[in-house]
């Protein structure tokens, strides 16, 4: 059983920054990839950005230029630096990666932009 935690999430003003993390129990990054996700209150879940096990990005269209995803395979760990920060930005940010056989999620963590 894949566990993923999630941290990082915090109350920052527009324009700011933070680095999320995602820390799997296993090495599985490397082999399945990872992404970020988030949800808005009232909105479905969409897709941040995802980097596949290969290395390869890919960024919502809200996102690009603002965001990176990366990882440290030797951690275990997943990271979504977001910059220039917008208050539509503010959701619950999960991470998660898929096997052949199941999807796993972190519990997410809060981010929230506002002034």
């Amino acid at each position: 059983q894949v566990q993923l935690v999630e941290s990082g999430g915090g109350l920052v003003q527009p324009g700011g920054s933070l680095r999320l993390s995602c820390v799997a129990s296993e090495s599985i990054f490397s082999i399945y990839g990872m992404g970020w996700y988030r949800q808005a209150p009232g909105n479905q879940r969409e897709l941040v950005a995802v980097i596949a096990g290969g290395g390869r990005t890919t960024y919502a269209d809200s996102v690009k230029g603002r965001f990176t995803i990366s990882r440290d395979n030797a951690k275990n760990t997943g990271y979504l630096q977001m910059n220039s920060l917008k208050p539509e930005d503010t959701a619950v940010y999960y991470c998660s990666t898929n096997t052949p056989l199941r999807a796993y999620w972190g519990q997410g963590t809060q981010v929230t932009v506002s002034s």
